[in-house]
Parts: structure tokens; sequence; C-alpha cells
């Protein structure tokens, strides 16, 4: 069995091997895969997966707004725009999980350099 160091340290060395944008990707998926799971389940896992959704598009919107980001501004403002969007559905009463789903497959194909 590995210990916690020996898994930290693993992880550590993947990471390194994986660009910064296909953590990016994984981070979408892992967000994905929760609102998938959420659309069809309890009240509870989709507050879950919203909070988990709204996490990430906060720190998105956090990172697009920094002045030190070397996106260009245009690319910067249609992401925030994107961003506002999703927290505008996330807002809803009823949110529509497949528009979210679908914004987050759209970002998570582009940091994984799909069409």
């Amino acid at each position: 069995m590995l210990s916690t160091t020996h898994a930290l340290e693993a992880y550590q060395a993947t990471s390194r091997l994986r660009s910064q944008r296909e953590q990016e990707a994984d981070v979408f998926r892992e967000a994905t895969a929760g609102l998938k799971a959420a659309r069809g389940g309890s009240v509870i896992q989709q507050v879950r997966a919203l909070a988990d959704n709204r996490r990430l598009w906060i720190m998105v919107s956090d990172l697009m707004r920094d002045p030190a980001n070397a996106l260009p501004p245009p690319l910067r403002g249609a992401i925030l725009s994107v961003g506002l969007t999703v927290h505008r559905e996330m807002d809803q009463e009823s949110p529509d999980f497949d528009f979210l789903i679908s914004i987050n497959e759209s970002i998570t194909a582009g940091l994984a350099g799909q069409p």
C-alpha cells in the first residue's frame, strides 16, 4: 500500500508531465461529471454539484479579472461574459443542468484543443 507521501510524490510527478491546460480541462470535466450525476438526482446532489460548479466559475472569473493574466483582453472578456451567464443560470430556482453541462463541455473542449 502506498503511503500518503508516495501518493503525493506520484501526483506531483504526473502533474509535471501534463500541461496546465490539460489539468484545467480535468477540473471542468470533474465539475461536469458532478452536474451530469446530479441532473436526475436528489436535491442534495444538485446543490452539491451546483456549489462545486459555482466555485469553479468564481475562480475562472477571478482569474479573468486578474491584470497579470496573459490571455488577450477580448478573450478574457468573452470568458467573463460566459461566466456571468453561467452564474445567472445557477441562480435560477430550477437551473438548466443541460445548459450548464454544455457550457462546461465547450470550455473543456477548448482547453483540450478540440474543435
